[in-house]
């Protein structure tokens, strides 16, 4: 089987001129570093002082412990690859269609009919500029992916939504022959296939159907087509890079963003938070387009949008599984759109300190929830609600408002509650932000508060796992 697997791997690759044959990866110093092996480029990534031959001892030790485990968990994980190079007839998607697509026209005056009949798992690069290549062409799209979004669509009639896992760029993945890099490079070293089988990998085999590349270009001509998207810029951006052609001056407040604003403001990076707070930006991007796109005003001008934007993306979805996406998108109600980061740690140690880390640890409720994959080896969050990481963040201007909840919580037994910065942004109601997916707790909470909107996206501080917004209706 394994064998199997190398060849269909080995042919796929050797099909594409998009995988590249290079043999090593640079350090921080530029000292190139065969990609012998894993424990060798670990050990000149994290920029360790023991001795080397203690780091190889200390491997060696933690890997004849764990193979006893990894070999028994292996036997039941799928294949190691996404189902992205497979046929439609099977993935067992289509249900009875037409010998011939039917005209745009056609399509968008019967949308309603064109609808998901199982889970798809869709993942959504933003591609960096290529220098020198044409708008549009292949080589536009070959560039390093600054933005990934894994969406899973659930048309299951008792929970149907849309769940959004945002991948940082800076994940250390493997590359096959290449070794550890971050994710951000694996579309530029073999295309979508390569991006989408090492994100697979990452997250134990979770099946990638679909992708969508989407040029910068295109993000900038889609915002602007549709008049600026509304987004609160939490404070004053300023930054310039002259090597890198950036300029980014934002005024912190409420505002409608064009193109370049809105490219401005998502790679913006905050010292501290690594692409964390690039991430969050993403998904308050995120949410104000879709908004946007919900908009009656915009609504009857999807499909010049969608030929506009032909040019710009690159995909191996189907005219009616667009379709589908696009009317599975419009009725869906505003609580069934969920966002979530990918989990880790940055590398404290490494001579890179934005270096992320995946930590599934105690995730495998995230996994199943935002990828389908449900494996038995990795534990769930079960954390009691009043030992999660819960942050209180005002917008009220009234500090005596925090102490209050605060003193309130840990009447009632939290142990982990903290005062996160003020969000300048004042709330006329309470906010319950999901920091990390748990939704089950969020309910359990807004219960306890009687009060509180829910919100299942990475929008709070960092470091918890709720973030509590307090809104004007507290007061009252």
């Amino acid at each position: 089987m394994i064998d199997q697997i190398k060849s269909r791997v080995n042919q796929k690759v050797s099909q594409s001129s998009e995988v590249s044959s290079k043999t090593s990866f640079y350090t921080e110093d530029k000292t190139t570093v065969k990609a012998s092996s894993i424990p060798s480029q670990l050990y000149h990534r994290l920029g360790l002082r023991i001795p080397k031959w203690l780091f190889w001892f200390m491997t060696g030790v933690v890997g004849v412990t764990l193979s006893g485990l990894l070999a028994s968990t292996l036997a039941l994980w799928t294949p190691l690859w996404s189902d992205i190079d497979r046929t439609e007839d099977e993935l067992g998607w289509a249900g009875d269609r037409a010998t011939s697509s039917p005209l745009p026209g056609d399509l968008w005056n019967s949308i309603s009919e064109y609808q998901f009949i199982k889970p798809m798992n869709i993942l959504v690069l933003g591609i960096e500029p290529v220098k020198g290549a044409v708008d549009g062409s292949a080589d536009s799209f070959g560039g390093k992916s600054d933005a990934m979004l894994l969406l899973r669509i659930n048309p299951n009639e008792q929970n149907k939504n849309i769940r959004v896992l945002s991948i940082p760029r800076d994940t250390m993945i493997s590359i096959p022959e290449q070794g550890l890099t971050k994710v951000s490079e694996a579309n530029n070293q073999g295309g979508p296939v390569l991006a989408a089988r090492v994100i697979s990998r990452t997250l134990s085999n979770a099946p990638i159907d679909r992708y969508i590349r989407i040029s910068t270009s295109g993000f900038r001509q889609l915002i602007d087509r549709l008049g600026g998207i509304e987004v609160f810029v939490p404070k004053t951006m300023v930054y310039r890079d002259r090597t890198q052609g950036l300029s980014i001056n934002l005024v912190k407040g409420w505002q409608n963003l064009n193109g370049d604003q809105a490219l401005e403001f998502v790679r913006y990076r905050e010292e501290g938070k690594g692409d964390l707070g690039r991430v969050q930006r993403q998904q308050a991007l995120l949410k104000g387009l879709r908004q946007r796109l919900s908009s009656p005003t915009v609504l009857p001008e999807l499909p010049q949008l969608v030929r506009m934007m032909d040019k710009h993306v690159d995909t191996n979805l189907r005219l009616e599984e667009m379709m589908a996406l696009v009317n599975f998108a419009l009725n869906l109600e505003r609580d069934k759109f969920e966002m979530t980061t990918l989990p880790g740690i940055f590398s404290r140690l490494s001579r890179d300190p934005d270096s992320y880390w995946l930590s599934l640890n105690g995730r495998a409720d995230l996994l199943e929830k935002y990828t389908g994959v449900n494996i038995s080896g990795i534990r769930s969050d079960s954390r009691p609600l009043k030992k999660l990481k819960v942050a209180i963040q005002n917008t009220t201007g009234k500090p005596q408002l925090t102490k209050q909840l605060i003193n309130s919580l840990k009447q009632k037994g939290f142990t982990q509650i903290y005062t996160a910065e003020e969000w300048p942004d004042p709330h006329a109601k309470t906010q319950i932000i999901i920091q990390k997916g748990n939704k089950r707790a969020g309910k359990q909470l807004q219960k306890i508060l009687g009060t509180g909107e829910i919100e299942v996206s990475s929008a709070g501080d960092i470091q918890s796992d709720i973030t509590i917004r307090i809104g004007q209706d507290w007061s009252q």
